[in-house]
């Protein structure tokens, strides 16, 4: 119990958990108060996974880059828990608000949308360093959100985030995000930070 309290207070993960709280009360309130509409758009509701994706993305790293390489336990198995409860909390936070006035759904999309960003964030972190991990989902999610296309193909798998939660090409996208994500940061970890940027913490 002792090395999971500073597990968790060395990944910064209480104050990350706080901020996802708190956007999701956030965008909830948003959306109860200037729509009245129960349903949340999709555009909304990517939006929000992404938000809560990057709050959880410093948790990736910690502040020694050699103590993500040693340890007396092997790394992969808790790489892999730690996104697992990363999704978890992503998925729950939309999925509960499935019962209250302004519903951030359907639950497919939140559950895809989770899953893929969270992969191609775990993705980043293993090959550019938690500090830049965010910098492709945050991009290549605003681009799906303003210019999404339901053909051709392309533009389905392009343009996953955005797309109903019917779409097999969007689902196999982010499946694939998901895979290679895990399977990445469980692996390698964190990508070791230049010198001066990690004198900088």
């Amino acid at each position: 119990m002792r090395w999971l309290t500073l597990y968790l207070r060395s990944r910064r993960v209480p104050i990350a958990l706080a901020a996802t709280v708190g956007c999701t009360a956030l965008m909830w309130s948003l959306w109860s108060a200037f729509s009245d509409e129960r349903e949340v758009g999709v555009q909304m509701v990517v939006l929000t996974v992404l938000l809560l994706v990057a709050a959880l993305t410093a948790t990736l790293g910690g502040p020694d880059d050699a103590l993500e390489k040693t340890a007396g336990l092997p790394w992969p198995p808790r790489r892999f828990a730690h996104l697992l409860v990363a999704f978890l909390v992503v998925a729950l936070l939309l999925l509960m608000t499935l019962a209250t006035g302004a519903r951030f759904g359907p639950a497919w999309l939140v559950i895809r949308d989770a899953a893929g960003l969270l992969g191609l964030t775990a993705l980043g972190a293993a090959t550019m360093g938690t500090a830049r991990a965010w910098f492709l989902p945050l991009g290549w999610t605003l681009a799906a959100i303003l210019f999404p296309r339901s053909e051709p193909l392309i533009g389905r798998i392009l343009t996953w985030q955005a797309q109903p939660p019917a779409t097999a090409a969007a689902t196999v996208t982010a499946g694939l995000l998901a895979l290679g994500g895990l399977v990445a940061y469980a692996i390698a970890g964190p990508a070791r930070r230049a010198p001066a940027e990690a004198a900088q913490q």
